[in-house]
Parts: C-alpha cells; sequence; structure tokens
C-alpha cells in the first residue's frame, strides 16, 4: 500500500475517533501563485457552500487558501482531498 493509503487510512480513523458528523473542516492548501491553481481548488468545492480565504505568501510564489466546509462524514472529507492532489504543485496541510 502507498504511504498516500496509509496517510487517508489514519485520517480516516482519526476523524471518526474525533469527529461528531455532520462538522464543520478546515482545509488548509498552498498552491503556486502562477497560474489557475488558486480557481482549481475553488472548483473542487463549488457544489458546497464554503468560506474561503487567501492569502499571497511574502515572496509572492504562493498562495495559502483555507476553506471551511460543513461535511458529513470522514469519507466526504478524504473525497476533497483526493480531489485536490490532483492540482499540479498543490501541498495540503
Amino acid at each position: 500500500m502507498s504511504s498516500k493509503e496509509d496517510f487517508y487510512i489514519k485520517l480516516k480513523d482519526s476523524l471518526d475517533a474525533t469527529t461528531i458528523f455532520p462538522s464543520e473542516y478546515l482545509y488548509k492548501f498552498i498552491v503556486p501563485s502562477k497560474g489557475n491553481h488558486f480557481m482549481e481548488v475553488e472548483d473542487i468545492f463549488k457544489d458546497k457552500l464554503i468560506k474561503i480565504s487567501s492569502k499571497e505568501s511574502k515572496t509572492g510564489k504562493y498562495v495559502s487558501v483555507s476553506i471551511k466546509i460543513m461535511l458529513s462524514s470522514s469519507d466526504e472529507v478524504i473525497s476533497y482531498y483526493r480531489k485536490a492532489e490532483k492540482i499540479e504543485g498543490i501541498i495540503s496541510l
């Protein structure tokens, strides 16, 4: 099994043990500021009501993105991480 799969298994176990769903979840990502990476992150969550904020790094090379969203299960939390990992250059925090 890949380390990515191990991460998702541990995350699911942790969320199931510590979170009562539905619950608000906070995603934090860092994306390159060049290109449309920020818009790609927004597009992942376009079907949900979200609170989104962003901040450019001091050097201007990156944008940090914070997203608060109401989710119904640990599986739903993980599904958004899986969608986000397809964005080139994204870092999930």
